[in-house]
């Protein structure tokens, strides 16, 4: 008790020392703003440096794909060229093939991530004997950084040296040096998608934990009371009560699966051809590589719309499943 009223009397003696030495004018200007315009007056800071990094390059970058500029030539004359990359972009061929790959990708990947990270989800949420070890373990995939991964699994992947062709031998009897992941053009985009399902996973299973962890106990002694069995409480309570959790995860991993680049430029770099150019890789090898900037912008800004888009009408959806 002594001690918490030395505290208390530090602190008085702190406030009163600061309040003599503030000036009398800064004192008035203070009390005469409201708990509105103090509130703002800390967060302004906060806004203007996310306007400064955010809202200027997007702005920035909607100008640039109305125009000529090319960043390897700075000092050439920036002339308008009305919506010519956008009306480009949109009849190209190869940007629809590229959005083809990125959809075949992000399908998949969702598709793998959701029923694999729910089911180990649902084990762990049983909490046998070791789970704690065992969702430990499991979680270490997402804890790399995806250069560590990409290089990891490249090295798995080699036909002659790499495990990954011995594992599948070993159960199906097809020789180990008969196919290569990388370098087949079927069998490439199938490899980006086993090692994203195998880093991202444990993410999926994060969320799908906490929201099988969020089911109330006597939810499942109501359904036990009333004879309900496991398979019935599965469906009428488990799978509904999860739903939300479950849509959220998938949009976080849509979007992130919809921008993808380093973990398909470190395994396949866009090949083999244009095999797993994914609509990231395209963007990259106009930007930097063809020095198109305002090509590149436009196709960024229309990749920037549909990505917005589609999660926008994702969100709605999710706030209905969530007011059911």
């Amino acid at each position: 008790m002594t001690m918490v009223t030395t505290e208390e009397e530090a602190q008085v003696r702190v406030a009163d020392h600061a309040s003599r030495t503030t000036s009398p004018s800064v004192t008035r200007r203070v009390r005469g703003l409201s708990d509105r315009a103090i509130a703002w007056a800390f967060i302004a800071p906060t806004i203007l440096l996310l306007l400064a990094i955010n809202i200027f390059p997007l702005i920035w970058t909607i100008y640039l794909s109305f125009t000529n500029y090319q960043a390897n030539r700075p000092n050439r004359p920036i002339t308008h060229v009305g919506t010519k990359w956008y009306q480009e972009i949109l009849n190209s061929p190869d940007v629809w093939a590229a959005m083809q790959a990125t959809a075949h990708f992000v399908f998949w990947t969702i598709l793998l991530q959701t029923l694999i990270g729910f089911g180990l989800a649902y084990l762990i949420d049983r909490k046998f004997r070791g789970h704690a070890f065992w969702t430990t373990i499991i979680l270490i995939p997402m804890m790399l950084s995806p250069a560590v991964v990409g290089n990891f699994w490249k090295f798995l992947y080699q036909p002659q040296i790499g495990l990954f062709n011995y594992i599948v031998s070993f159960f199906t009897g097809i020789p180990p040096s008969s196919f290569e992941m990388l370098g087949s053009v079927s069998l490439s985009p199938w490899s980006i998608i086993i090692v994203d399902t195998w880093m991202w996973t444990p993410y999926v299973m994060l969320i799908c934990l906490a929201g099988l962890r969020s089911i109330p106990d006597y939810i499942y002694e109501a359904a036990e009371v009333d004879r309900a069995s496991p398979w019935r409480q599965f469906w009428s309570i488990t799978l509904p009560m999860a739903l939300p959790f479950i849509m959220l995860a998938v949009l976080f991993r849509r979007i992130e699966n919809f921008k993808m680049f380093d973990m398909v430029n470190l395994l396949t770099g866009g090949g083999p051809g244009s095999t797993t150019e994914v609509a990231s890789i395209t963007l990259k090898r106009e930007a930097f590589e063809k020095w198109r900037t305002g090509y590149s912008s436009a196709f960024a800004i229309i990749l920037f719309v549909a990505v917005f888009g589609l999660a926008n009408i994702y969100v709605k959806a999710l706030n209905r499943v969530k007011q059911r």
